[in-house]
């Protein structure tokens, strides 16, 4: 178990706080880039700053504070220029950087004065990559964004899946580098959501191992032979705040100390015989996870780890908690963080920092996944897959796939 201080330095994530300065120091996912294909601005809140985020008339993103300098007006409402975005209380415009570019009355009554020269808000930069938005919040230079290599895949159909959920970030995190919980939350639960009163397979091995850019968690159920991927690679809590199953990654994003964004990234390889397909843009919908009964939604996978995460409290008392075998990942990952924070204090990069471009275009993961290679197979090979054949259903991980995206990803996948 931990002290009430230990477990306020992971909690926290304030500029101020020492979990949120290690944050800051590498790119953080935060929205998908076709939230604003319609809407060009988006109220953000992340590490507890309270943002926006908007594409210009050029194409350009830009994230800098939601609120004007000149008079507190929320810049959300704002719109956006060919380059930047105006306040639409006054007209005061500002760019990427944060720079005021233009004071529509102060420029033409007192331009002498100069007074946008001396006004610059907060900013950061803001990145697209595979139809994701990051930012970086933390002390320039910056590092390079990691391309992982699952975002470079050809073909396919890719979608962005985020859900509101009402705890604190860290909770969500250790779901992480915690391969048992799959064994009672998913499977076993399953079957009982089912009518079943079956229990799956026990899990009788677990190892955990600290790789590059995460923690990797490994383990043999009964019936599972050695030489199964699930044991000679195991699945990767993604530093700092992700996990990395194969054929989508998930982020725990801290939106403040009692709030986070879950953001999902999946990809499914169309079946070798499908047409050809071109996707345009990657859809990103809203998962819900409470139902009309006020009772959290428990059908779907990432639904069912909400469950947990959120039955620990707004904040987890780890002051009360009792750890055993299996949770020996989660105490490697607790103490990479103090190690990691005492790294940025000298100086030094934390775990997983890329200072490497050539290196940061494509980023290798070892991967792992129920459906790998599914894209050598058949139509009526997926139709007969254990874990694809769900697919062509429901989205198997997060509920309330909304039917346009459903259709889509059906004609992505030659079904329709």
């Amino acid at each position: 178990m931990l002290t009430a201080e230990q477990n306020k330095f992971f909690v926290e994530v304030g500029p101020d706080k020492p979990m949120g300065k290690l944050l800051r120091r590498y790119w953080i996912p935060f929205a998908g880039a076709s939230e604003l294909d319609n809407e060009a601005t988006k109220p953000v809140r992340l590490l507890c700053e309270d943002l926006v985020v908007y594409k210009d008339l050029s194409g350009n993103y830009g994230l800098i504070d939601r609120q004007c300098p000149h008079r507190r007006a929320d810049l959300s409402y704002g719109y956006v220029e060919a380059c930047g975005l105006r306040c639409n209380y006054h007209g005061w415009l500002f760019d990427a950087d944060g720079k005021c570019v233009e004071q529509p009355y102060e420029d033409l009554a007192h331009p002498e004065i100069g007074l946008k020269d001396k006004v610059k808000i907060k900013s950061y930069p803001v990145r697209e990559c595979a139809g994701l938005l990051f930012a970086y919040m933390g002390p320039l230079p910056a590092p390079e964004l990691p391309v992982w290599a699952p975002f470079t895949w050809k073909g396919g159909f890719r979608e962005i899946v985020r859900s509101d959920i009402p705890c604190n970030w860290f909770q969500c995190q250790e779901n992480s580098i915690d391969p048992v919980h799959f064994e009672w939350m998913h499977d076993n639960w399953t079957q009982r959501l089912a009518g079943s009163h079956d229990y799956s397979t026990k899990h009788l091995q677990v190892a955990f191992d600290e790789l590059d850019y995460g923690f990797a968690y490994r383990r043999i159920r009964e019936g599972q032979e050695e030489n199964s991927p699930l044991w000679t690679i195991g699945r990767l809590a993604l530093w700092p705040i992700g996990f990395y199953l194969g054929e989508h990654f998930e982020w725990r994003v801290p939106v403040d100390d009692e709030n986070t964004l879950s953001l999902a990234w999946f990809h499914a390889q169309s079946p070798s015989d499908a047409p050809p397909f071109e996707q345009k843009s990657v859809p990103t919908w809203h998962s819900p996870i409470m139902d009309s009964n006020g009772r959290w939604i428990t059908s779907h996978v990432i639904n069912q780890d909400i469950v947990a995460w959120v039955g620990q409290g707004t904040i987890a008392d780890r002051t009360k908690e009792f750890l055993g075998a299996s949770d020996r990942g989660i105490v490697m990952m607790r103490r990479r963080y103090v190690e990691d924070y005492k790294r940025i204090e000298e100086g030094l990069d934390p775990k997983g920092v890329i200072r490497d471009p050539e290196l940061a275009k494509c980023v290798p993961l070892a991967l792992i996944g129920r459906t790998t290679g599914a894209g050598n197979l058949t139509r009526e090979e997926w139709r007969r897959h254990p874990f694809l054949k769900s697919r062509l259903k429901d989205h198997r991980h997060c509920y309330g796939q909304p039917k346009e995206v459903r259709e889509a990803f059906m004609r992505a996948m030659g079904f329709a």
